[in-house]
Parts: structure tokens; C-alpha cells; sequence
């Protein structure tokens, strides 16, 4: 009986020596190629990515066909994305949308468009969603989206531009962006 393994290889204790080289060769290649980090005790928060808004929007305001203002945001606030896109449907139109940080460390996007209000939202939200409420905020109606689970949208129509917010931050956020974006005056367009 030669052939047979020896009486250690035939045991949990066999599969257990077995995966410890395995492991510890994924162990090495994911830090050598920088996909892991160790951080006792809880996370820390990475460096937010810089999105220069004011760039972006200046630079939509002379390629789109609709008002866009650029939000005058409280002091820490942070631009961190942002981009346009096209809102598809009969309704639909062209949107531009800069996504922030605040200070408290949440995020509240707000859209700009010349779509209609069903539009934003289905576009958006991915469906139809039903108004849920109403906030005033420096003297415009803002329609509340909200669904459990789900981001709350607020919306607002100023005629020719719509706007849209949504993300995780408090209603105090969405009420100080609602301002810093519908206070300000829209942005020079093309001549």
C-alpha cells in the first residue's frame, strides 16, 4: 500500500494546510496591486472627487436651449459630479445636473431642464411617482416625491426651465439648495 496517501492527508486538517497557501497568495496580489486597505476599528471617509460646476454650467448655458442658474451653495459645500444628459419621451428634453457634498457629508443633486415635470421625475426616479407634498422655498412651490425606500424628489417648474433635486440629504439641505439655485439669476447664454 505504497500508493495511499498518508494517514494526515486523508482529514479536514488536509483541506484546511491546503487553502492556507491559497489564501495567503490572494492576500499578496490584492495588496500589491492596491484593492485592499485595513482600517481598524470603522471606515474613514475618502477624498471627495472636485467637479467644477461653475465651468460646467457656464459651458450649458451657451450650448442648451434653456435658462440655467448656477447655485450660489452655503459655505462647505462641495460640487462632486455633474454632466447633461437627454430625458427621452414626447415630454422629454435636455437636462444638465451637478451632484453635492455637504458639509454634514450628504449628497443632494439638483437637475435643470426644459423637459416636462412627469418627464424629470420618470427619468429620474426610473418611473412614475405620485406628488407627496409641497415646501415653499424663497417663493417658489416645490412638489415632494417621496416613496419609502427610495430618494425623495423635489421638484419645481419656473416656465422655461424645470428643476429637480434628490439624493440623501436632510429637507433643510434640499430647502438651502432649493434657494442657491432659484435665487440666482440664469447664466449668460449664446449671443
Amino acid at each position: 500500500m505504497p500508493a495511499d496517501k498518508p494517514r494526515f492527508l486523508q482529514n479536514n486538517r488536509d483541506m484546511a494546510l491546503s487553502m492556507i497557501p491559497l489564501v495567503l497568495i490572494c492576500i499578496v496580489v490584492a495588496a500589491i496591486a492596491g484593492q485592499c486597505s485595513f482600517s481598524p476599528g470603522h471606515p474613514t471617509q475618502g477624498k471627495i472627487p472636485h467637479y467644477d460646476a461653475t465651468d460646467a454650467l457656464r459651458a450649458d448655458a451657451q450650448q442648451l436651449t434653456f435658462p440655467i442658474r448656477l447655485p450660489r451653495t452655503p459655505e462647505g459645500w462641495q460640487s462632486n459630479s455633474g454632466g447633461h444628459d437627454t430625458v427621452n419621451g414626447n415630454d422629454g428634453g435636455e437636462a444638465t445636473s451637478v451632484g453635492y457634498i455637504t458639509p454634514a457629508g450628504d449628497y443632494v443633486r439638483i437637475t435643470q431642464s426644459n423637459a416636462s415635470v412627469p418627464a424629470l421625475v420618470r427619468f429620474v426616479a426610473g418611473g412614475a411617482r405620485g406628488v407627496t407634498g409641497e415646501e415653499s422655498v424663497a417663493g417658489h412651490q416645490w412638489s415632494v416625491y417621496a416613496q419609502t425606500g427610495a430618494e425623495p424628489i423635489w421638484t419645481t417648474d419656473m416656465g422655461s426651465v424645470r428643476m429637480l433635486m434628490t439624493g440623501s440629504g436632510t429637507d433643510a439641505e434640499f430647502r438651502q439648495l432649493a434657494a442657491a439655485t432659484t435665487g440666482e439669476a440664469p447664466l449668460p447664454s449664446q449671443p
